[in-house]
């Protein structure tokens, strides 16, 4: 379903930029500049614009709705606690415990055992 609201997402897209690309530039931005010195509330709405429109609000749901679904998919975890796992526990193996009194020098005094 993801994947089907993608790829309407990115038509969608190409689509908007394509209608957006074939409009009249009418001058300057906000309505600034053009041909007519009176610049009027009520323009006529052509096909084009109407198309516009129609596409970006399309845009707009698939945006939300791939959010939508994207938080729901996500759940309760982040993203750094999918990048970065835990390390597993490793337990140390415990060494036995060993004599390490040095042995004596070859030319320290021999001591008889003691007798009983």
């Amino acid at each position: 379903m993801e994947n089907v609201i993608l790829s309407i997402h990115l038509i969608l897209a190409l689509l908007l930029i394509g209608v957006v690309l074939l409009q009249r530039s009418e001058g300057g931005g906000l309505g600034m500049g053009g041909g007519s010195g009176v610049m009027s509330g009520r323009q006529a709405a052509n096909a084009l614009s109407k198309l516009t429109w129609g596409l970006a609000i399309a845009f707009l749901i698939t945006s939300v709705t791939l959010t939508v679904l994207a938080a729901r998919k996500a759940g309760v975890s982040s993203v750094m606690d999918q990048l970065v796992e835990p390390a597993p526990a490793v337990e140390t193996p415990v060494a036995p415990a060993i004599d390490v009194t040095p042995p004596p020098a070859a030319d320290a005094p021999v001591t008889p055992p003691a007798a009983n």
